[in-house]
């Protein structure tokens, strides 16, 4: 989230500053004395919240004559929540490149020479593992159980356990002696 984004929420984070907004969202511009009034504050609260709503953008000030009349920024409030958006993409790409490059740390640590060191426990880890063998399988091919120990057995002895995590894990499905990618 941007720091703009930010200070929005904080700002709206107050029942006082949200009685204020909503006072405010009829388009007329006011002054601290009516809006205190309005909401049954004292004037020292009004002035208060509203220079917090005005430093998050929210409320713009103009002096008229004896007053400070205080007007929403409606435009801030739709721009902000845009900008959330699209910064909620641009947070999954950061999110995707730090799975990419954990999973990238999974496999260099469990896969040594092209071997696999050992059987992960961590089922995160072990899921990683297991798409890393499933790649060696094509789809719409059929394998006999020794083909799949011939395949899993270039990465580890332990092919039984291998076997039957793919298995659990919906990778690989069989019948009696036969295994196939779905």
């Amino acid at each position: 989230m941007t720091d703009t984004a930010i200070k929005l929420f904080k700002a709206l984070a107050d029942r006082s500053r949200l009685g204020l907004v909503h006072c405010l969202m009829d388009g007329q511009p006011k002054y601290v004395e009516l809006l205190a009034e309005e909401l049954q504050l004292a004037p020292s609260t009004v002035s208060f919240h509203l220079k917090k709503l005005e430093d998050a953008g929210i409320v713009s000030r103009k002096k008229e004559q004896y007053y400070v009349e205080y007007r929403l920024k409606t435009e801030v409030l739709e721009a902000t929540v845009a900008s959330l958006v699209q910064d909620g993409y641009s947070d999954r790409s950061v999110q995707e490149e730090r799975a990419q490059r954990y999973r990238q740390k999974v496999l260099d640590t469990f896969f040594q020479y092209g071997k696999l060191v050992s059987i992960p426990v961590q089922r995160k880890k072990r899921q990683i593992i297991l798409e890393k063998l499933l790649d060696e399988f094509e789809r719409e091919r059929t394998y006999t159980e020794k083909e799949v120990n011939e395949i899993l057995r270039q990465y580890h002895e332990d092919t039984a356990t291998l076997r039957r995590e793919l298995i659990i894990e919906r990778m690989l499905e069989r019948t009696p002696g036969i295994y196939w990618r779905p």
